[in-house]
């Protein structure tokens, strides 16, 4: 009888041409997001009936947010706390609700991303790329900051302030913030499936984000010799400051401003992105 050979030890990791590496094919998952494009859509329609559904006000609740805090802004500032707001002789509610409609797009859209993979029904029943989820509620934020501006308008006919020509700049302005929303979006989206405890930092960021972006003030608070770095690690700041610029002052942007925005948008929703492409496959196992 002969002796069994002695089994081989288990390794302890598999062979490296065993592993599995997730490749990521920019392009190709650029065109399969776009074949979606109709399931991001319906899912946005499907946010909003959600969200407003059995609402007595309905989409006008969008409205409110943003002008709450215009209105809360402007008695603290004016009356109780005595700080004067350099607004170039702009009517401080008009100077803080332009900024505050930037805002609550961005913070809503950062918000609601955040959340939008966690315990979804239709992860596993949707054969769509997973970004469609964070994109829908984005775009959903965006009809919100539509329905918000409407209220602009009436400010503008009570404190007789029209907006000017150079108003032109705000389709350019309006890409650099949603670049930078939806780079934020996807980044968040994707690590709070893996990091719960982001569910709970993510809005006392969002409310430090609020005073940290000239939103109750201006630009020009920032030392000048910062202002470059600021701008660059907050665009929002830079479209703000644009906005106000562009809608209310009838001036360009400033284009060095403009340029590190841009740069730093694109980055952080080429980041963004890609981290997402990365981490998706655990996301049915994790969320």
């Amino acid at each position: 009888m002969t002796n069994p050979l002695p089994e081989a030890p288990l390794p302890e990791a598999p062979a490296p041409e065993l592993r599995y590496r997730r490749g990521l094919h920019l392009f190709q998952s650029l065109r399969a997001l776009w074949g979606a494009r109709h399931i991001t859509l319906n899912l946005g329609l499907r946010e909003l009936r959600v969200k407003y559904n059995q609402a007595i006000l309905g989409l006008a609740w969008a409205l409110l947010t943003p002008l709450v805090l215009m209105i809360v802004f402007s008695v603290f500032l004016n009356r109780v706390a005595s700080i004067e707001v350099n607004t170039h002789g702009i009517a401080y509610p008009v100077f803080s609700y332009t900024g505050l409609l930037a805002w609550t797009f961005f913070s809503s859209s950062v918000s609601s991303a955040g959340s939008s993979l966690i315990s979804n029904p239709l992860l596993n029943k949707v054969y769509a790329p997973r970004e469609v989820f964070p994109l829908a509620t984005i775009g959903t934020s965006g009809v919100d900051a539509g329905a918000a501006s409407i209220a602009l308008f009436a400010l503008f006919a009570i404190f007789k302030e029209w907006p000017q020509p150079t108003t032109i700049w705000v389709p350019v302005l309006l890409l650099v913030l949603i670049a930078f929303t939806v780079g934020i979006g996807l980044t968040f989206s994707c690590l709070t499936v893996y990091v719960r405890d982001l569910r709970h930092a993510l809005p006392l960021m969002l409310q430090v984000g609020l005073f940290v972006t000239p939103v109750v003030y201006g630009l020009s608070a920032i030392p000048k010799q910062w202002r470059g770095l600021y701008v660059f690690l907050n665009p929002v700041a830079m479209v703000i400051d644009g906005l106000r610029e562009t809608v209310l002052y009838g001036n360009a942007p400033n284009m060095r401003y403009l340029g590190l925005a841009s740069a730093s948008s694109l980055i952080t929703l080429l980041v963004g992105y890609c981290l997402f492409k990365q981490l998706e496959t655990g996301f049915a196992d994790v969320s």
